[in-house]
């Protein structure tokens, strides 16, 4: 026979372990500095205008 397993502990447990997965999220994306945020904005716009000026017109 096997162990007995308490379902509410493991619920917490897994309760608790959804929420830091999710507060690693944030902690990821919004845990940046405003320079840090402001360089990425700088480079994906810098990227963004490199790509548009080697488009073609037609």
């Amino acid at each position: 026979m096997g162990d007995i397993v308490s379902l509410k502990l493991h619920r917490k447990r897994k309760a608790r372990d959804d929420r830091e997965r999710q507060a690693a999220e944030n902690r990821a994306a919004f845990g940046r500095s405003k320079d840090e945020a402001e360089l990425t904005k700088a480079q994906a716009d810098k990227a963004r205008q490199d790509l548009d000026g080697h488009r073609r017109e037609d």
